[in-house]
């Protein structure tokens, strides 16, 4: 892992470092169909992220851009797929925040960060933690005080073992302090049936799943994972705000190429996917399904992927969690 981690430092150089694998005119590009791969099953809110991108630049580049879902093993199988692919622009990942935790929590991942050329951020999507209403808590400040006053007596549902749920979970306990208990499952679908019955305390989940049982009384909104109050439900303080200075765990979607791919290309693609962004019908789907659209600079993108691999190391090194082999999440 230590080799590994002296890899990692250096993603936010290697991730901006194209080089002319492409002769002149590569600036005609596209000439031919691109794919957009994503490493997860259809439906999910990556694949989402993708579908709504896709068309807008498809217009852009005048050629179609497709989507092709390559999803298993924890992101890992469309993930190298893509890194082992050309760098000439015809194969993109539509990637996911668990990029940058995959390599402290998994066994073996087939590629690095660093096999990779970040575009752009597309959107970022918070998490939420929830109670069953009978939790005396109801604010972030109350439920550390809970915690604190029993020690390890409440639990907090979330996905399985180095999950990025999880992980936010181990933050939020190193962070504050407070001894929680996690309760790990196959999928959300169950463990937000636990605590609406009341055999779980809490739960970190995804912030659309949540809200209309929320909004129907059966769970109580504690606070959302992000450093500034969701567009999607406004009046939800954040964690930060709650108690928690600085704590933030969001969910990004955002574009890679593979690594030495043309910045010239990079910088086509960034455009389009950003003019796709401003459209207001897609930024009021991003928003519908809890999600806010970025569209920032490949610098800054990379940043944002270095820093991520920076904080998780830590978490998982402090909560003691040992890479495994793990299954899809």
């Amino acid at each position: 892992m230590n080799t590994a981690l002296r890899n990692l430092a250096l993603t936010s150089g290697v991730l901006l470092a194209p080089c002319a694998w492409l002769p002149a005119h590569a600036q005609e590009y596209p000439v031919k169909l691109v794919r957009m791969v994503v490493a997860t099953s259809p439906g999910g809110g990556t694949d989402i992220a993708a579908r709504l991108v896709s068309p807008k630049l498809s217009e852009f580049f005048g050629r179609q851009v497709v989507i092709e879902n390559r999803g298993g093993a924890s992101t890992t199988i469309g993930g190298e797929y893509v890194a082992r692919a050309a760098p000439d622009g015809y194969t993109l990942l539509m990637g996911v925040s668990s990029l940058a935790i995959l390599p402290f929590v998994m066994a073996k991942v087939p590629y690095k960060p660093e096999d990779f050329a970040a575009i752009t951020q597309v959107a970022t999507s918070p998490n939420i933690v929830i109670s069953h209403p009978s939790l005396p808590a109801k604010t972030t400040k109350e439920l550390i005080a809970l915690a604190k006053a029993r020690p390890a007596q409440l639990n907090i549902a979330a996905g399985g073992a180095g999950s990025s749920q999880h992980l936010a979970i181990a933050l939020f306990v190193t962070m504050s302090g407070a001894k929680i208990t996690h309760v790990p499952y196959k999928g959300t679908g169950m463990a937000m049936i636990d605590v609406v019955a009341g055999h779980v305390h809490l739960m970190m989940a995804n912030i659309i799943q949540a809200l209309p049982i929320i909004r129907n009384g059966r769970l109580n909104a504690i606070g959302v994972t992000s450093l500034t109050r969701t567009t999607v439900a406004p009046n939800i303080p954040t964690i930060a705000e709650g108690g928690v200075p600085g704590y933030e765990v969001v969910q990004w979607y955002g574009l890679l190429a593979p690594a030495q791919t043309p910045r010239d290309i990079i910088t086509k693609v960034r455009t389009g996917t950003v003019r796709a962004l401003q459209d207001p019908a897609i930024k009021e789907r991003f928003i519908a399904d809890g999600a806010e659209t970025v569209g920032n600079t490949p610098e800054e993108f990379a940043a944002i992927i270095a820093a991520d691999l920076k904080k998780w190391a830590k978490v998982v090194k402090d909560a003691g969690i040992k890479p495994q082999q793990l299954g899809s999440f």
